[in-house]
């Protein structure tokens, strides 16, 4: 609105010059006499105080309309600005959500990955558990299975310690557990024995017998016929053991035993 203004100054300032610039009788000329001229100064005085007046509301209704528009435009300057915070802050919440979900799907693999790897090791345990290890029964060496080897281990460990009822009872259930093992022969055996550290002679002999049934050439065979022989005795059926001993020495002419056979014989004579 600057030319405006000056315009309208530039106009007042010419007619005020050539007013000034009129000499006195041309000036009662012009007007008519002085009460004319004082009138006609007054009237372009009024008009121009109009004009300036009407100048200025002008110029301050375009400064009002100025600020208006410069409020307007801040206004949406600022809305604009909010608006693109918001996004800002919408992508940085989504962000940080997206960063937060890989993280948890990073551990949840990781976790995976981890229990993968229990399994795993779970598995291979327990088909170790299940391979057959080498074993040597009774100067033998064969495969058998590893929860055979370890029921055993464990049957001849309380016989060892002596504890001939808690070895008695591991036997007993391991031949029942374990029917076709190749430990049977020798658990047998072992059974029999603790029976007659027990002196339950007649399941002792039982065992023995069942020994002799299943396996007549095991190595303990001729030991568990002289035990058999030994129960007889203590069952005070002499004419039975005098029979072992002659069955013994008979079937097993190269055994460690015989010559206590042989000894033992000759007492029941």
């Amino acid at each position: 609105m600057q030319p405006l203004r000056s315009g309208w100054r530039s106009a007042a300032m010419t007619l005020a010059f050539c007013f000034a610039s009129l000499s006195g009788p041309a000036q009662a000329a012009l007007f008519g006499g002085d009460d004319e001229a004082r009138r006609a100064i007054l009237d372009l005085r009024q008009r121009l105080e109009q004009s300036q007046n009407a100048t200025r509301a002008l110029i301050e209704q375009n400064a009002q309309s100025q600020n208006q528009t410069q409020n307007l435009a801040i206004a949406q300057l600022r809305s604009a600005l909010l608006d693109l915070q918001g996004q800002i802050d919408r992508l940085k919440s989504e962000l940080a959500q997206s960063l937060g979900a890989q993280e948890r799907l990073a551990r949840d693999l990781t976790e995976l990955q981890l229990r993968q790897k229990d399994v795993l090791s779970a598995v291979d345990d327990r088909l170790r558990r299940f391979e057959p290890v080498l074993a040597t029964i009774d100067g033998r060496e064969v495969m058998v299975d590893p929860a055979e080897k370890a029921d055993h281990d464990k049957a001849m460990a309380l016989f060892r310690q002596a504890d001939f009822a808690a070895a008695e009872n591991a036997l007993a259930s391991f031949v029942l557990r374990h029917g076709a093992s190749a430990y049977v022969p020798s658990a047998l055996f072992w059974l029999g024995n603790a029976q007659y550290a027990n002196k339950a002679y007649k399941e002792s002999m039982a065992n023995f017998q069942k020994l002799l049934s299943m396996a007549p050439n095991h190595p303990r065979a001729a030991e568990s016929m002289l035990a058999i022989s030994n129960i007889q005795i203590e069952l005070k059926d002499m004419m039975a053991a005098r029979k072992t001993l002659e069955d013994l020495i008979a079937a097993y002419p190269q055994a460690d035993t015989v010559s206590t056979a042989r000894e033992r014989l000759s007492r029941l004579r």
